[in-house]
């Protein structure tokens, strides 16, 4: 039999690792740089969670657009458009001087980054097959947890170095070899062209933002707020409309039907309860290990190198084992172990060891290398390769709603236990942020504040166990262990 394998798909997936690198890196510097950025700007813990929720809800809001977009006018062209329009933000982002204008910039790299994660997806599973599909998307995912625990790691020596905006600094000059490298090496693909559907584009973005939206709001102001109840309201009526307009048009821009399929409906939920649990990992562990246990940006960022170190190990092993156990298995097996490492970590103090924390983030390292790839695996294997960039965009905008979930809520909830916590005749400035009751100089105020922060995290870790556990038990009933087809001969 001849080879149809694409003969630069090695080389195609470098690009595509660069790609997906430069949004990952972005997002986990930014961890380590709120203690300093919040200092520098003058910004309220409010000012910090808009930073970092504009950019998931400019990024869920245009996910499946990009996706559809992606498919009729070309991967490649997408992909690169949004590379462009994110190191231009990432550039402006060191020039801020203030909370709003920071916003803004991460609002643009929000729209870029929304046209590159699903080309990056989409392009690999019409280049590699069903046979070398899950060592390339182990070694997509390895790069893609490089850059989760380097970027933290990178941005702490960089903020030590220079200040908070060298961790924007950093993605311009990846964007541009990313650019330079699409353009060079890698072929343009795209779907079979379709009639655009711009109504389903202008509903499904009008949806999907005000759904991050309402999530933002529910946990700070409750349901029954205007903003809340408004929000909801817009994102019942827009996604109602955008359902039924894509079940009905003959021209639809996502294909609904691909939630019939066991294994994209299995894996898409299991990932979104995964992430609920991960949105606010980063987010509340940096906080705790610098507010609370005083470690500086760059120990704060090398402290996660235990959960790196799992995750490759493990990432490697489950691409060896996954054609033999399946991806249920895998997805199941390791969905428990990143359980037992939130639980571990609920039990930090304000004093804790060194090994419990170890123990902790390689549990999770090592449990998100085995299950992450094969529910992506599972998930992507059940989309057409002709609905790739759609396919993936759904993908991605189902994960992104979970993370948004788990940054509001876990980050939400951190916050209202924080404050509910602390003593009642503590200034309402150090109720409502740590940093503020550290920065008041006075001891027993901040032995307060580190109690109340650790009790507050505490609560978070058992509630994303929760989600995690809920997505194995997905995964188990709704998944399927199917059997891989014969290895292809090359002529």
């Amino acid at each position: 039999m001849t080879d149809h394998r694409h003969p630069r798909r090695w080389l195609i997936l470098v690009v595509l690792c660069l790609s997906t690198m430069v949004l990952v890196v972005d997002n986990m510097v930014l961890t380590v740089a709120v203690p300093p950025l919040t200092s520098d700007l003058g910004a309220s813990a409010q000012d910090v969670q808009w930073v970092l929720d504009s950019y998931m809800l400019v990024f869920a809001g245009l996910l499946l657009t990009s996706g559809s977009l992606a498919d009729r006018f070309g991967r490649r062209k997408v992909m690169v458009v949004g590379l462009v329009l994110f190191g231009a933000a990432s550039l402006f982002a060191t020039f801020v001087s203030s909370p709003g204008e920071l916003v803004a910039a991460r609002v643009v790299m929000g729209v870029g980054g929304a046209l590159v994660m699903p080309s990056t997806l989409s392009i690999l599973i019409t280049v590699f097959d069903e046979h070398e599909r899950r060592k390339a998307m182990a070694a997509w995912s390895a790069v893609a947890v490089l850059g989760m625990v380097g970027g933290p790691v990178l941005g702490g020596a960089l903020i030590a170095s220079f200040s908070w905006t060298a961790v924007f600094l950093i993605n311009v000059p990846v964007a541009a070899v990313a650019v330079v490298a699409a353009l060079v090496l890698m072929p343009e693909s795209r779907g079979p062209w379709q009639k655009p559907d711009p109504l389903g584009a202008v509903l499904s973005a009008i949806g999907m933002t005000s759904l991050v939206w309402m999530i933002i709001e529910l946990p700070q102001h409750g349901l029954l707020h205007p903003n809340a109840l408004g929000a909801l309201a817009v994102a019942v009526v827009s996604l109602g409309g955008f359902v039924w307009w894509e079940l009905r048009t003959d021209s639809p821009m996502v294909p609904l039907g691909l939630f019939r399929d066991r294994d994209f409906s299995g894996g898409s939920l299991s990932l979104t309860l995964v992430q609920i649990g991960n949105g606010g990992l980063l987010l509340v562990l940096t906080q705790y290990l610098q507010f609370v246990l005083g470690y500086t940006p760059t120990e704060a960022g090398l402290a996660f190198l235990p959960m790196a170190v799992a995750s490759l190990v493990f990432n490697s092993l489950g691409a060896a084992l996954g054609s033999r156990v399946g991806n249920r298995t895998l997805t199941v097996v390791g969905m428990v172990a990143m359980a037992g490492g939130f639980l571990l970590l609920s039990d930090l103090g304000t004093t804790a060891g060194v090994p419990v924390l170890v123990t902790a983030l390689a549990l999770l390292g090592a449990g998100g290398g085995l299950a992450m790839p094969a529910a992506i695996a599972a998930l992507m294997g059940a989309v057409p390769p002709e609905q790739a960039g759609v396919g993936s965009a759904l993908n991605d905008t189902i994960q992104q709603m979970g993370a948004a979930l788990g940054v509001a809520v876990l980050g939400s909830l951190v916050a209202a236990n924080y404050t509910s916590a602390m003593p009642a005749t503590a200034p309402d400035a150090a109720r409502r942020s740590i940093g503020e009751a550290l920065s008041s100089g006075t001891p027993g105020l901040i032995d307060s504040a580190r109690t109340a922060f650790s009790d507050a995290m505490s609560t978070a870790f058992v509630v994303g166990a929760v989600g995690v556990l809920a997505a194995a038990t997905v995964a188990l009933f709704v998944m399927r262990n199917r059997e891989p087809a014969p290895e292809p001969v090359a002529a």
